[in-house]
């Protein structure tokens, strides 16, 4: 290890000699310039051969060992500039029609990529890395000073003429040798992009021949840029596996390089230039003031030191005659002498990548800009949209060539070309205004040029990525993401007040779309809290983001008053749930369809958007220490970032009403610093008396603040906390009331599965077992023994004592514990076993604490039971239903009690009579209509979805007038359904107990008809003869009839029914006919028959039946026909109630109403259906 330490010099060997040897002969085998003509090269015998024996070298050695010592024999050899730039210059001059002489030139291609693959300082890295690395850095940019200032030839020129047979080859025909060519040519191209000198070694000739200008300007002149550009705008059509590369490129060319420079003329970037030399020169007077304050004399080179009494009775000690001058800067001088030996928080030590660090500005030549600016503008034209199109695809299926590099790449170059956008189409603009009338001509251009980073696949990816990256701390990831994020925003506002109509549209649908999403904001809040020495990049951008969305975010809020966004809070703890159900191993059955919109309902809900509600939530200290952080630098700061440093302290301080979050020593004392130093802003920037007016406003409320709160100047030493701010806005402290807790939902156990209670309170007792809460089961054990040893005292002394009986005093139902009693509120399987034990709750409302007792019906021995009942049950394994889970048997309470209370209330309700105004009711009072059955919801449901969608897929939206008249044709609708109803609300089950006669009738026509049935089935079987059952059809239906209208029977009767029969369809079956029409009590020919009142109208039934009848009855049946699978059959107590008579009174009373005018025939109606024939 002694040479590790030795200074570098020829007589220390870094590498094996026996290596080096062997390099040597390859490089001295494979040419060299003729001793005749100095400036020719002149290849070896076997130049091809050796080629080839130094590429297997480079690999076999060096990369299959891990270790640089091939490449710095190499480099040592000067094989680059000696002996490879020689013999592609050679090739190009006169052996481009030379097969051999190809295979040459791309030999050595093949070594000029991994000799100038640039290097990076990794945590990976070996001894031998560290040995070889710096020496391999130094020889890169000598080979990228001869690649590009090659004096005889174009060395780039040279290397795309290799690689463009291979690209005129069509994409489908292309080799793998073809597409290796073209990836060799890019990737040499991107190599010589980056490589750039290393400030921390030494500089061997000019910079500027290696500099960012020199590479620009040599790829205009070689014709790089016209290649790249030609790439790009054909990638996915004939390059689909060189996107990354090209990405890669046009990162290593834009970094650093400020884009409103790019576009300026040649006038303003002088008098820019200008004003930063005028700047600096300040800045530097200024230093100089402040130096000469303290500086030494001719004569006060004496040391000195002095002490200085403190309040506490002691002494410090300072040196240095600047402490004479004055007790302040004695003072200064003993705070700059005091040392904070702060603890370090451990982090992650960061990867350096210079070669991918886009924060380093870079300044270019104006040849080199006027280049950049001309290459810029053709590839925004023509090859922006193909590219990010393509690279994005490519990142997001993750394909073999994508590195993770290359995210960063990409976020960083969308968001550079977005804002070289912006900044031209700015000058256009300008230009315009000043009267350049070859603009003037030329309407502005759209921005579908940068459509493809404004879709939603690129929003959806931009979030993704920022989530991953802010999760993972992956600071460099999400500083890029975030400056892509910003240039977007500023592009969309751009496109708003864009002249093009169509841009304004499209820019509202994108801020529609990225302000719809909460989590947006959320995640803008938290990287703004979350700033902890992430470096001034990191800063700089999150203060930027922050700055531009809040503002793009209030201008577009009060644009659209109703603005609505999507929450997701409830959507983690679904997530929890689900992932605790999985670990569980709970295999549940889906949920209906109802239920799963129910649920995506509660996962994702929409609610309106308040601006200061969530500018509120950038009141508080850690976003107040992200931007004083961010102010420190104001010294380094730009006009643009002090404006926005500014306008967030004023948010805070005025608009929010929130500036005690400023009232902290540190804070106060940086704000002095900026107005009246030492240090302070330059009072010539325009920035400056903005803020000299904030600073000012802020301490007058400040010293205000602390006449009204004195504890104000203790709370100037820390943060403020929420309580702390509310206290010194208001005096006193926040009062917070406890919301009240929901009790949980009411459980029963199934029916059908428990018929006793003393089944039901096994199965509790089970499911609770189970679920681990046995110590909650023996507390109700031990409070129903203690409730059944009183309840028996009582008992026995009733027994012995005379006179009346008194009744049994209420038991209290007392927790042992404090989780017994938060259980008592919060466990409904505990509630449902006291519920089962007979105990009560006392009072009505049922909140956390209430009170249950064991009421005083419950006897000793019932008491005992219970009890028995609960210790067998802990005692006994599970017997029943082993086979099944015991908590399914466990459901929730239904709720159609409560629905058919609500039912029992309305029918209760007075809807009017005719002197009220329902004149138009033909049936007198209305009915409430019939309750949707539980088995037909969800079919009904997905109907109600498919109108919805019907009518989400119109094209015209409708109108005011539209929606008024829809209105009232519900409204006309409703009414008439409800007057036609005939509910079963009103027929209870004891109409069957007091018909007898009714039932005895019933059954002897059912007799009749199977055995009239049965006699023309075998008749048919015996003789074949089929008989007609029209007539059958005919006697059903009369048999049918009601008991008080079986005494007519005239001609009238037989040509109404068969009017009837005629208007039916022909399909309707004898079952359908027997089930559906057992109820024509009110139809107008049964009112006609069966009312003494009415004997004379029964020649409207001798009259033909008109349209408008045959098309309310045609309807009726179809209308039914539909339902009749479903409805098929009726219970008894309909069956039975309707065959019952109608009462005297009813029917004099509707012939009364009647009378005066003889009603038209009416639709026939069925008791218990409603056919719902409009579209709601």
């Amino acid at each position: 290890m002694d040479e590790e330490g030795a200074p570098l010099s020829e007589s220390v060997q870094v590498v094996d000699p026996d290596v080096r040897a062997h390099v040597y002969s390859l490089v001295t085998a494979l040419g060299g310039f003729n001793g005749e003509s100095a400036d020719r090269y002149v290849l070896g015998d076997d130049a091809l051969a050796c080629l080839r024996d130094i590429k297997r070298w480079l690999k076999l050695y060096d990369e299959k060992n891990n270790r640089m010592d091939v490449a710095r024999c190499l480099g040592e050899a000067n094989l680059v500039n000696g002996d490879l730039l020689p013999i592609l210059t050679l090739w190009s001059t006169s052996g481009q029609m030379s097969k051999h002489m190809s295979r040459i030139a791309l030999a050595c291609l093949e070594l000029l990529v991994p000799l100038t693959w640039p290097l990076e300082v990794h945590s990976e890295m070996t001894v031998n890395h560290h040995r070889h690395t710096p020496y391999l850095q130094q020889a890169q940019v000598l080979y990228k000073r001869g690649i590009l200032s090659h004096g005889s030839d174009s060395i780039l020129r040279t290397i795309i003429r290799i690689g463009l047979p291979s690209m005129a080859v069509p994409r489908s025909e292309r080799t793998a040798r073809d597409e290796g060519i073209l990836k060799l040519m890019l990737y040499f191209l991107r190599n010589i992009a980056v490589i750039s000198p290393n400030t921390r070694l030494a500089a061997e000739g000019d910079e500027e021949e290696t500099s960012r200008s020199a590479t620009i300007n040599a790829f205009q002149n070689q014709d790089a840029f016209a290649l790249l550009l030609t790439m790009c705008s054909n990638v996915g059509e004939d390059f689909s596996l060189q996107d990354v590369v090209l990405l890669e490129i046009l990162f290593h060319i834009a970094k650093g390089v400020n884009v409103e420079k790019l576009f300026m003329n040649d006038a303003q970037r002088k008098a820019k230039r200008t004003d930063e030399l005028g700047e600096l020169l300040q800045k530097e007077s200024s230093l100089r003031r402040e130096y000469a304050k303290n500086a030494p004399t001719r004569h006060g080179r004496f040391g000195t030191m002095i002490w200085v009494k403190r309040d506490d009775a002691k002494v410090s000690t300072v040196s240095g005659q600047d402490v004479l001058k004055d007790s302040q800067t004695t003072l200064h001088k003993m705070d700059q002498s005091k040392k904070w030996n702060k603890p370090q928080i451990r982090r992650r030590a960061a990867e350096v990548t210079a070669n991918n660090d886009f924060n380093t500005p870079v300044n270019l030549n104006s040849t080199a800009t006027k280049n950049l600016r001309m290459f810029v503008e053709e590839f925004l034209d023509s090859g922006f949209n193909p590219l990010f199109t393509h690279v994005r695809k490519a990142i997001e299926r993750e394909a073999d060539r994508v590195m993770d590099i290359n995210t960063r790449q990409f976020f960083y170059t969308v968001a550079w070309f977005l804002k070289a956008e912006r900044v031209r189409r700015a000058h256009q603009r300008e230009k315009r205004h000043l009267g350049d009338k070859s603009l003037k001509e030329i309407e502005p251009d759209s921005f579908a040029l940068v459509a493809s980073v404004l879709n939603q696949e690129t929003f959806v990816f931009l979030n993704r990525s920022m989530q991953y990256s802010y999760d993972n701390k992956d600071v460099e990831d999400l500083t890029a993401e975030m400056r892509c994020f910003t240039q977007i925003l500023l592009t969309v506002q751009e496109m708003a007040q864009s002249p093009l109509e169509e841009d304004q549209e499209i820019a509202d649908n994108i801020q529609n779309r990225i302000f719809y999403e909460e989590i947006t904001h959320d995640r803008i809040i938290a990287i703004v809290r979350g700033y902890k020495d992430q470096g001034f990049g990191y800063l700089d951008a999150c203060t930027e983001l922050a700055h531009v969305f809040l503002k793009m975010l209030e201008h577009y809020s009060k644009e659209n008053v109703d603005m609505q966004i999507r929450s997701r809070r409830r959507a983690k703890r679904k997530a929890k749930q689900a992932k605790q159900a999985d670990i569980e191993g709970d295999d549940e059955e889906q949920a209906s369809e109802e239920e799963d919109l129910m649920d995506a309902e509660r996962i994702s809900k929409e609610r309106k958007f308040d601006f200061k509600r969530f500018a509120a939530k950038f009141c508080n200290q850690s976003c107040v220490d992200t931007f004083i952080a961010f102010t420190k630098y104001y010294k380094e700061l730009n006009v643009d970032q002090l404006k926005r440093a500014h306008r967030y302290f004023y948010r805070i301080a005025f608009k929010q009403e929130m500036s005690v979050l400023l009232f902290r020593l540190d804070i106060i004392n940086l704000f002095y610093r900026m107005i009246k130093g030492p240090g302070a802003l330059d009072s010539n920037k325009p920035i400056f008396k903005e803020w000299e007016e904030l600073v000012r406003q802020i301490i007058r409320r400040m010293i205000k603040k602390i006449d009204q709160r004195p504890a104000l100047i203790t709370e100037l030493l820390f943060s403020k906390i929420n309580s702390t701010v509310f206290y010194l806005e208001y005096g006193h402290e926040k009062q917070t009331i406890s919301a009240s807790k929901r009790p949980p939902a009411e459980l029963e156990v199934d029916p059908r599965e428990a018929k006793t209670t003393d089944e039901k309170i096994k199965i509790v007792v089970h499911v609770m077992a189970k679920d681990e809460h046995t110590y909650l089961v023996k507390w109700v054990s031990d409070v129903l023994t203690s409730a059944a040893d009183e309840r028996e005292a009582w008992e026995s002394q009733e027994q012995h004592s005379e006179g009346q009986k008194a009744p049994d005093p209420m038991i209290p139902v007392k927790p042992n514990n404090e989780s017994c009693q938060k259980a008592m509120f919060s466990n409904a399987k505990l509630r449902l076993l006291l519920t089962l034990a007979r105990f009560e709750r006392l009072g009505m409302e049922d909140v956390p604490g209430a009170s249950w007792i064991v009421p005083s019906s419950l006897t000793s021995q019932d008491l005992r039971h219970t009890r028995s009942i609960i210790e067998q049950c802990l005692t006994e394994p599970v017997t029943e239903n082993a086979d099944r889970d015991l908590s399914q048997l466990i459901r929730r309470k239904s709720g159609n009690n409560t629905r058919r209370d609500r039912d029992d209330q309305t029918a209760d309700v007075d809807f009017g009579s005719d002197s009220e105004g329902d004149d138009n009711v033909p049936d007198g009072p209305l009915f409430p209509p019939n309750p949707r059955s539980r088995a037909n919801a969800l079919e009904q449901l997905k109907e109600q979805r498919k109108k919805r969608r019907k009518q989400a897929g119109e094209d015209e939206e409708p109108d005011e007038e539209d929606l008024e008249e829809r209105r009232r044709a519900r409204l006309e609708n409703a009414l008439a359904r409800q007057a036609k109803i005939k509910s079963d609300l009103y027929i209870h089950a004891s109409d069957e107990e007091t018909d007898e006669e009714a039932d005895q009738e019933f059954f002897r026509l059912e007799e009749q008809r199977r055995k009239e049935q049965a006699e023309r089935i075998r008749k048919a079987l015996l003789h074949g003869i089929f008989e007609d059952v029209s007539e059958n059809s005919r006697k059903k239906g009369s048999g049918r009839k009601r008991q008080s209208d079986q005494h007519t029977a005239s001609t009238a009767d037989s040509q109404s029914k068969r009017q009837r029969r005629q208007q039916r369809t022909e399909g309707l079956d004898d079952d359908d006919d027997l089930v559906m029409t057992g109820t024509d009590a009110r139809s107008p020919d049964s009112l006609g028959q069966g009312s003494p009142c009415l004997q004379g109208a029964n020649d409207v039934e001798d009259t033909p039946v008109t349209s408008e009848e045959n098309e309310l009855d045609f309807d009726d049946d179809l209308a039914f026909s539909r339902n009749r699978n479903r409805d098929k059959v009726l219970s008894p107590e309909n069956d039975d109630s309707d065959t019952e008579p109608p009462a005297p009174d009813t029917i004099d009373e509707d012939d009364d109403e009647a009378a005066p005018v003889a009603a038209p025939p009416r639709r026939r109606m069925r008791a218990g259906f409603v056919i719902e024939s409009d579209s709601d």
